[in-house]
């Protein structure tokens, strides 16, 4: 019996964990499939049956040697990953548009970081992908490092394929649906990682850990036995369980979907605005550069006038996230919201956004205890004592241990002036920096 069907049968009276105990008086949604580790409900940390007949689902849809559900986010994958493949004080290549999870890794094991700089469109303000070029350049460089970490596909949805003769570490935490209907294959690394939830009809938190170098096995699961919650939700896995279902049995939903991306893109040609098709059509980013209006007032017109949520704005630009639970009605409103936006707007080229700064030579990412709040005009030339980044997507812009320069304040400025959401550890941003 499947986990689904046996959540589907509870009978007996839980004397057990969680507290709320199923009792409909408390209006708990989910609360009726939330229990803990019972007789005949496995265990995630040594699962050896209906959840093992998960992660083996999971290895034979990604071709992996192993694969660990995870739920706590492709977070818990990229922290574990690093610790696996890196001992303390080691070196790392890492690409500077890496996730915030990347670089809590980096800073818990006082690795020195080499960073590598992916492509920049400076038109719109994000990073590409990151040429084979760079990287065979920094591992030339630095041949004793012990691990690569990559993003592929970034959140705007490039794809750079990497081979490396150090070991491959790949944030795909938006690539979960890749390899499906005409969505380019999934990334091949030693270890690759990727969100469920993102991409695929599956909750939030959940997520995948693809072991495809059988070396890291071991390690991996130690430390996911560490980072990762010893209660794991039943609500969950369950809805994993559900995505794997519907993915198995679909492929005709993924084909037509593709067809709808398709269709939109052959479409949806504006005067004023442009679409941008990136590797991965999933991902709808809409310029702003050429048009009088930022992202974050197109995101606010698109959100006021026609009740349609951006995943995320930024200066020049908006990205929106699709999935196969998109219908065609869902693409035709979209067509049509911004059709009419763009009818109100003129042309106006904006300011190209030059690449942020990224430091030389290797660093360690470490927070003092003792931090001095310094004015932000005054922070340049000091020592940052936390992380500044946007939000969504919690890419880093100032890490903790480098020196504030001007350029960045000035790049953030910039972006804070056109309604980017940028925040930072201490709260204290746009006002203040912490500083050692």
């Amino acid at each position: 019996m499947k986990l689904n069907e046996k959540l589907n049968n509870l009978s007996s009276y839980p004397f057990h964990m969680p507290g709320h105990k199923r009792n409909e008086k408390f209006g708990i949604i989910g609360s009726e499939i939330d229990i803990t580790e019972i007789d005949g409900f496995d265990n995630l940390h040594s699962p050896s049956d209906v959840l093992l007949d998960i992660e083996n689902r999971l290895t034979a849809h990604y071709d992996a040697e192993k694969s660990f559900m995870l739920v706590n986010g492709s977070t818990v994958g990229m922290l574990s990953a690093i610790f696996a493949a890196c001992d303390e004080g080691d070196k790392i290549i890492v690409t500077r548009n890496c996730h915030k999870s990347v670089y809590n890794a980096c800073m818990l094991r006082k690795l020195r970081v080499i960073y590598v700089e992916p492509e920049f469109d400076e038109t719109n303000g994000f990073y590409k992908a990151v040429s084979q070029f760079a990287v065979d350049d920094a591992v030339q460089k630095h041949p004793d490092a012990k691990a690569l970490v990559i993003t592929s596909p970034t959140y705007e949805g490039y794809i750079s394929e990497i081979t490396s003769p150090v070991p491959l570490i790949i944030d795909a935490a938006h690539g979960a649906h890749f390899g499906l209907g005409f969505f380019p294959k999934y990334p091949m690394g030693d270890i690759v990682v990727s969100s469920l939830h993102k991409t695929l009809p599956a909750l939030t938190q959940t997520a995948v850990i693809n072991i495809y170098n059988k070396e890291y096995i071991n390690a991996v699961k130690l430390f996911l036995d560490i980072f990762e919650t010893s209660s794991p939700s039943y609500v969950l896995m369950s809805s994993v369980e559900k995505c794997l279902d519907y993915i198995e049995s679909s492929e005709g939903d993924f084909e037509s979907y593709c067809k709808e991306l398709d269709y939109f893109y052959s479409q949806a040609k504006y005067n004023n605005l442009e679409i941008l098709r990136t590797d991965d059509p999933s991902r709808i980013i809409v310029s702003t550069a050429k048009a009088n209006i930022s992202g974050s007032e197109l995101a606010n017109t698109l959100r006021d006038r026609f009740r349609i949520e951006v995943e995320a704005s930024s200066k020049s630009y908006v990205t929106l996230i699709s999935t196969v639970a998109d219908g065609e009605g869902a693409f035709k409103e979209l067509y049509n919201a911004l059709l009419i936006i763009d009818s109100t707007l003129d042309k106006e080229c904006s300011e190209a956004l030059t690449k942020p700064p990224c430091p030389k030579g290797g660093q360690i990412i470490s927070i003092d205890k003792n931090s001095t709040e310094t004015k932000t005009e005054n922070a340049i030339g000091k020592t940052s004592n936390e992380f500044v980044f946007a939000y969504p997507p919690d890419i880093p812009l100032i890490v903790p241990g480098e020196i504030i320069s001007s350029e960045i304040i000035d790049y953030l400025s910039e972006l804070a002036k056109s309604g980017v959401n940028i925040i930072s550890d201490s709260g204290l941003f746009p006002d203040k920096i912490l500083t050692k």
